[in-house]
């Protein structure tokens, strides 16, 4: 087992790594304070793992557990009510602890779910797929989806543990396994080069799931994002660099309809979108930006916009996202591979000029 810190004073926590992690009792009760647990998960992930999550709980005074329906396109408050409606009615009070069992849309629900429930209750982070353990397990950002924009409801409320099962990597469908790729490849671009170079040469191994190169994949990247949470927690200033691609992705997602493509895919032809825009601006090369291309094609990503859409759809979609400030949109670009900075001055043409070069009309 692997073990890394989120340094955020008293509200640190640990993140463990490794197989066969779901089904030892003990690293749930070293983490939860209270007696009583409601264990969130999905319709997906439930005949598969909750039976062990519950089995490594009886300890505890009150277990409950509630199933949401699986996808994107769940995100949403009316969701979000099954979560308030089953603490309610099984009487769990302040002391409780909710275990995000799933991916991402599960993890997020669920610590929203916890920052508001009487007030704010503990949670666990324990993510199923690659895309989850990589990112959104990791940091406590939390919130559902709005038709207007993507997380714009939500809180920052960090969990007491992220346990990381390996093992549940085996179960993942290939193309959310290459969807939860492109946050890897995301840690290489922005702050990482040598781990970029990495993955340029194991790429094959992860997609044949090797366990050792999913091990290290997955600590390199946990690693990656807890030191830029740890120097900046609630996203004023470098934290935003993890939201490199994210624009452009979240664009997708909206205007697609959330769930046709994967975050992981969206966000993938978001990078190629921002370190294209990096290129126009005479910051990193053309070779740098085939680089990634080369990447993201030997993990099964896109790198094109979805056809059917045009330009004035991404610049209507990105007018409403959280990185705009003061009327102003910021970007993550690049001055090299492994080098992000926040932007805040992108010209409307270039910009224009990116999206067509990756496709949009």
């Amino acid at each position: 087992m692997h073990s890394l810190q989120v340094d955020l004073g008293d509200r640190s926590y640990p993140i463990l790594i490794g197989p066969g992690l779901l089904g030892e009792s003990a690293h749930f009760t070293n983490a939860i304070r209270g007696r009583q647990v409601l264990v969130v998960t999905n319709e997906t992930i439930a005949p598969l793992y909750l039976e062990k999550v519950l089995a490594a709980l009886q300890g505890f005074d009150k277990v409950d557990s509630v199933q949401l329906p699986d996808g994107e396109a769940f995100k949403t408050l009316d969701t979000l009510n099954r979560i308030f409606d089953t603490l309610l009615e099984r009487r769990h009070d302040r002391s409780t602890t909710i275990i995000a069992l799933g991916g991402g849309v599960v993890g997020d629900m669920s610590g929203f779910a916890a920052a508001c429930y009487q007030r704010g209750v503990d949670f666990v982070q324990v993510p199923t797929t690659l895309l989850s353990q990589v990112d959104s397990s990791v940091g406590g950002k939390t919130g559902v989806n709005h038709p207007l924009g993507k997380n714009m409801i939500g809180a920052f409320y960090q969990p007491q543990l992220v346990l990381i099962d390996i093992d549940t990597l085996t179960t993942l469908p290939d193309r959310e396994l290459s969807a939860g790729l492109a946050e890897v490849i995301k840690y290489g671009m922005i702050c990482d080069a040598p781990f970029f170079e990495w993955l340029e040469a194991n790429m094959d191994a992860l997609l044949a799931r090797d366990p050792a190169a999913l091990t290290y994949a997955v600590e390199r990247s946990c690693a990656d994002k807890a030191a830029v949470v740890a120097e900046d927690e609630r996203e004023s200033g470098r934290r935003a660099i993890l939201n490199f691609g994210h624009t452009f992705g979240h664009a997708i997602e909206a205007v697609q309809g959330y769930g046709k493509w994967l975050h992981g895919e969206a966000v993938a032809a978001g990078m190629v979108m921002a370190a294209e825009l990096s290129r126009l601006r005479g910051w990193i090369s053309a070779t740098e930006t085939e680089r990634l291309r080369a990447l993201l094609t030997k993990a099964n990503l896109p790198q094109q916009s979805p056809e059917d859409m045009v330009v004035n759809d991404y610049l209507q979609a990105m007018s409403v996202d959280k990185k705009v400030q003061d009327g102003k949109l910021r970007l993550v670009l690049l001055h090299a591979i492994g080098d992000a900075q926040i932007v805040a001055d992108t010209p409307k043409e270039q910009l224009v000029e990116a999206l067509r070069a990756c496709g949009a009309r």
